[in-house]
């Protein structure tokens, strides 16, 4: 259940970001969008975000069209990774095989540049 919420509430952040913050503004218009995910193994608990610089869309589910998935063994350790998103903890838990980054890596990069300005 808090992964659930956390999900939603960073959906809410997102929006406001889009909003309120210039520089968050101009980099996804750089981007053209990003369309991403986050989601546990076994899809119990599964969140998208599409991002354009015209709005952000959240929705639940994985749909199959998404540029970047990542993908958590499962809900704790979702947790510990995306309450502190640091690169380490993202090499860490792919190193170990809790998490596992579907999709191209610069995507990645890319939306780590995005949540900076949130």
């Amino acid at each position: 259940m808090k992964l659930r919420l956390m999900l939603w509430l960073l959906a809410l952040l997102l929006k406001r970001a889009l909003r309120r913050k210039a520089r968050f503004r101009e980099l996804l218009t750089e981007m053209r969008g990003l369309d991403w995910g986050i989601a546990t193994e076994d899809l119990a608990v599964a969140r998208h975000y599409r991002m354009s610089p015209k709005g952000i869309q959240s929705g639940r589910g994985l749909p199959v069209d998404l540029d970047l998935e990542l993908r958590f063994e499962d809900e704790a350790t979702a947790l510990r990774v995306l309450k502190k998103p640091t690169q380490q903890a993202f090499l860490d838990g792919m190193m170990a095989g809790s998490v596992r980054l579907v999709g191209d890596s610069g995507d990645l990069q890319k939306l780590q540049k995005l949540l900076k300005h949130i």
